[in-house]
């Protein structure tokens, strides 16, 4: 079951300006490893959109240390993706 990692304090806006907060989610794969992806929700909604996997690490702690460090440009390029994924551009 996806576990919550960390929570952005930053949004990101698309391009008809909604506001997304942003997050960070995680699971616990079979072999032991964890995968975390990045999820995007609008202001006002509860469901939102989703990265593929970005990053597997080797448990929880190095998950939230990966995502702890991911800088502005980062996340709005998986926002970008995720968007682009959704067919909704960015």
């Amino acid at each position: 079951m996806p576990e919550l990692i960390h929570k952005f304090k930053n949004h990101v806006e698309s391009e008809n300006g909604i506001r997304y907060s942003v997050v960070v989610y995680g699971e616990r794969r079979t072999d032991g490893n964890w995968e975390g992806w990045l999820e995007f929700r609008p202001e006002n909604a509860l469901v939102g959109i989703r990265t593929g996997r970005e990053t597997t690490q080797p448990d929880r702690s190095a998950l939230a240390y990966w995502a702890s460090g991911l800088e502005p440009i980062y996340v709005e390029g998986a926002f970008d993706r995720a968007m682009r994924a959704e067919g909704r551009g960015a």
